[in-house]
């Protein structure tokens, strides 16, 4: 029986490693990309997943601002839409562009609300004094007014 020269301090994945080092290395990376996976996952699933309205019982008054279509202006919106530049990052229609889709059908105001206060990606933070609760409520007026993109079979280019 030949006796091992490793000593016994060293544990099971050490001693595995000592004597397969590409086997280490393998499962070394497939640890960081499984890792990794599990990461964007989590990342598309933060970004992606719509809140379910059972989540947000007390809705801020903004989002009643938004209902009542005396309070929000889907026309005042659009101009806002555009002097305020979130057309540069969603596109002029909402379609999206380097940021997200935003329309036709929007997320619920309280979570837009949320995130346009603080952002967690690239784009810029903007505070109530940078855009009133009542201008957010506008674009998401404008939003909400967005018809739907036409259907690929209606578009007859695409059917030839």
């Amino acid at each position: 029986m030949r006796k091992s020269t490793m000593p016994p301090s060293i544990g099971f994945l050490e001693r595995a490693a000592l004597r397969h080092p590409m086997r280490a290395h393998i499962l070394a990376l497939l640890a960081l990309i499984l890792i990794a996976a599990i990461v964007a996952i989590a990342f598309a699933a933060l970004i992606f997943v719509r809140p379910s309205s059972a989540a947000e019982p007390n809705k801020p008054a903004i989002a009643k601002q938004a209902q009542n279509p005396a309070a929000a202006s889907a026309e005042r919106g659009k101009k806002l839409f555009t002097s305020d530049g979130c057309y540069e990052c969603h596109g002029r229609a909402a379609q999206g562009g380097v940021g997200p889709r935003l329309g036709p059908d929007p997320l619920p105001l309280s979570f837009i609300e949320k995130y346009v206060r603080h952002p967690s990606g690239q784009m810029p933070p903007y505070t109530a004094k940078t855009v009133s609760d009542q201008n957010l409520a506008d674009i998401y007026a404008f939003l909400k007014s967005l018809p739907e993109s036409p259907k690929s079979k209606d578009i007859p280019l695409l059917n030839q």
